[in-house]
């Protein structure tokens, strides 16, 4: 992210008025995002489960991707913030007609939504949004090509926190199909910033991208080496509708070298974590017995990913508040 779009996240008092990425950030301010997060989790053991903070205010999940998980799990987290929610498929309606990523802000603009929570194939389209709509209105990205997904991120690293030891201790693995993963480059961004001190890619050398030792990571390609005594390992699924054909020779060899099966996983630390954003591909990425096994913390991702979407999206309407407060004062 450059700095031009690190300050687009930020207001004049250095709180979230968007959420576009990790890059750039501070670790205070990823840190009030775990931490307000960690508040919400018990909203969600209530018998009624709403906060007021977005009471009156309107999001609009604008997904021009599928991702039924994701989107339920914002839809979920601002109903819960007891605010109104608008869902629009735009891959099926506006842009398959011809019209513009710019059209269609004007057109959702006009619908005078307090927030727009983005998910597009294309790498830095919610940045683009967040440049060009209208101020007072938050843009959170879920997920832009194979840019960034930071709200991902921030649920990885909320699911770490509250299962291991301080980052400045870990060790923390990353594998499989790095090259196509936005979910990758926020996590190695976040573990970054957060002090992580060893942080670990795997993949064959054809999914990896060229230049990501840039992320101060360390990279192997044999699995059975870099799993030793890692403390946590984040699965990626395989995008094979991103992959260009010749990446991998076949499902079953990849699983055969970079699957993580009980044999391999012993090879970490005893009370290594296992995580995967989803959705899992049993029998190419991970074995049934590791994805359901009492090390594994997937489904914990789940119910903290809607911590972590309640955080953001407060945080980012307090930040757009504040700024318009500031902006009318001065005038």
């Amino acid at each position: 992210m450059s700095l031009k779009s690190s300050k687009l996240q930020l207001n004049d008092q250095g709180q979230l008025r968007h959420f576009l990425g990790i890059d750039g950030l501070s670790r205070e301010l990823l840190t009030e995002i775990l931490d307000t997060a960690d508040s919400f989790l018990e909203v969600g053991e209530r018998a009624i489960k709403k906060v007021p903070l977005l009471r009156g205010k309107t999001v609009c999940n604008v997904f021009f991707e599928n991702s039924t998980r994701t989107r339920s799990t914002f839809e979920l987290a601002a109903k819960r913030l007891s605010a109104d929610v608008l869902n629009l498929d735009v891959q099926t309606s506006s842009t398959s007609k011809g019209e513009t990523l710019y059209d269609t802000l004007r057109n959702l603009e006009a619908m005078a939504a307090d927030m727009f929570i983005v998910r597009h194939g294309d790498s830095g389209a919610a940045h683009f949004i967040a440049g060009n709509v209208c101020p007072d209105v938050a843009i959170i990205n879920a997920g832009d090509g194979n840019h960034a997904h930071p709200t991902q991120a921030m649920l990885d690293m909320l699911t770490i926190r509250r299962h291991q030891a301080p980052f400045e201790q870990l060790s923390v693995a990353i594998v499989g199909d790095i090259l196509h993963s936005r979910v990758a480059r926020s996590n190695m961004e976040a573990l970054r910033i957060l002090g992580c001190p060893d942080i670990r890619v795997i993949a064959p050398r054809t999914l990896l991208p060229e230049g990501i030792e840039q992320y101060g990571v360390r990279v192997f390609n044999d699995l059975r080496v870099g799993l030793r005594d890692v403390d946590v390992v984040i699965m990626l699924r395989l995008q094979k509708e991103r992959m260009q054909s010749g990446l991998l020779p076949s499902e079953g060899e990849f699983y055969r070298q970079y699957g993580l099966t009980s044999d391999s996983l012993a090879l970490a630390r005893p009370d290594a974590l296992v995580m995967h954003p989803g959705p899992i591909n049993r029998g190419v990425e991970i074995e049934s017995a590791v994805a359901d096994g009492a090390q594994s913390v997937i489904l914990n991702q789940v119910t903290y990913g809607i911590a972590v979407r309640m955080a953001v999206m407060s945080m980012a309407m307090a930040g757009q508040t504040t700024q318009r407060q500031s902006r009318q004062g001065a005038v």
